[in-house]
């Protein structure tokens, strides 16, 4: 089957859903929206930020002096811990029920101008460690089913404050994309016998056309059934539920392969590269879940430059997703740039 030349679909087995490939269409002339590319350097310090240390937040608390990770209860929770429990479902056409959670927010460092790809890999591992104990602490909630942790990097993506930080949301039902995930993994097992993704990261290993960047530990690849331009996973090679499960060395490896892959999206346009990522780890319920297989996605918006992004419109809101360019061509060109930082910057 020609994959480079002619239109087609691609299945993710992980959530069921389909992709519309379209790699023709990368000859089209672009004369619409474009972003304004971001390149300057960052302060330090900022006194205007209300992520900055010692500053007042925006909801009006003050930050402590902080010197390294910083977590707080986020000021504007999309959810809330102490809500009545309620169900409105007077038929099958109107169906509302109450949903308890907590959001929290982490900045990744005191500095003002210091994103992942520019911290150091050690620092990196600090963030790391403060996810896995938030996600355990938060998972022991009796009533808290699901931990769900990102970051939105820049403007692109929503990200209201330059500050790198990310947030927690746990929530007490599991949300809709890892309910995907979960059935479908557990399908896969109850079927295969296997893992979903080992067997499909062993394939991968094989083939060898969509890895960008490995290490003893993890692989970081665009998926066979990518919807954004330059999207990855970043999976362990070994079958673990969550960072719960990984030894000191893993989680070692986790933060270099985050460094490497920030460094080359960063790379890619010569900007400070836009993304929404998430780690996708095992329900916080009293299952194992032995079908889950621990993973993280970067989803980045840019299509063609640092000013021209994919747009989610038209064809791809009313009937499916669509890409042009295909995961074997953004592998390849994510694979090739260098791990040295476009800014050349000494931390």
């Amino acid at each position: 089957m020609n994959l480079k030349d002619y239109p087609h679909r691609r299945y993710n087995p992980l959530t069921g859903d389909w992709v519309l490939v379209s790699p023709h269409r990368t000859k089209r002339p672009w004369q619409g929206a474009k972003e304004e590319p971001l390149i300057e350097q960052a302060v330090e310090y900022d006194p205007e930020c209300y992520l900055c240390p010692g500053n007042s937040r925006a909801g009006g608390k003050q930050n402590p002096p902080y010197s390294d990770t910083f977590v707080f209860v986020n000021d504007f929770s999309a959810l809330l811990p102490d809500i009545p429990e309620d169900r409105l479902a007077s038929d099958d056409l109107f169906i509302a029920e109450s949903e308890k959670g907590i959001c929290k927010v982490i900045c990744f460092s005191p500095r003002h101008d210091l994103t992942l790809s520019l911290m150091e890999t050690p620092h990196i591992r600090k963030v790391i460690d403060v996810w896995e104990d938030e996600y355990r602490k938060l998972g022991d909630i009796p009533y808290i089913r699901y931990v769900q942790i990102f970051e939105n990097r820049g403007a692109a993506m929503g990200c209201s404050n330059p500050h790198p930080h990310g947030q927690i949301w746990a929530s007490q039902s599991i949300p809709v994309i890892p309910l995907q995930e979960l059935e479908h993994q557990k399908a896969y097992l109850d079927q295969h016998h296997s893992c979903l993704l080992c067997d499909y990261l062993h394939r991968e290993e094989e083939l060898r056309e969509r890895i960008v960047v490995e290490n003893d530990s993890f692989i970081a690849l665009v998926p066979f059934w990518a919807v954004w331009p330059f999207e990855t996973m970043v999976l362990p090679r070994r079958h673990v539920g969550s960072l719960c499960e990984l030894t000191d060395r893993e989680k070692n490896d986790l933060a270099s392969i985050m460094k490497r892959l920030g460094t080359r999206y960063d790379n890619l346009f010569r900007t400070h590269f836009p993304y929404s990522m998430g780690l996708h780890q095992k329900p916080s319920d009293d299952d194992p879940h032995s079908e889950w297989h621990f993973h993280m996605h970067y989803l980045p918006p840019l299509l063609r430059s640092a000013t021209v992004k994919k747009f989610m419109v038209g064809y791809e809101l009313l009937a499916t997703v669509q890409r042009d360019i295909t995961a074997e061509q953004a592998a390849s060109q994510l694979r090739d740039l260098s791990e040295t930082h476009f800014l050349n910057v000494t931390r």
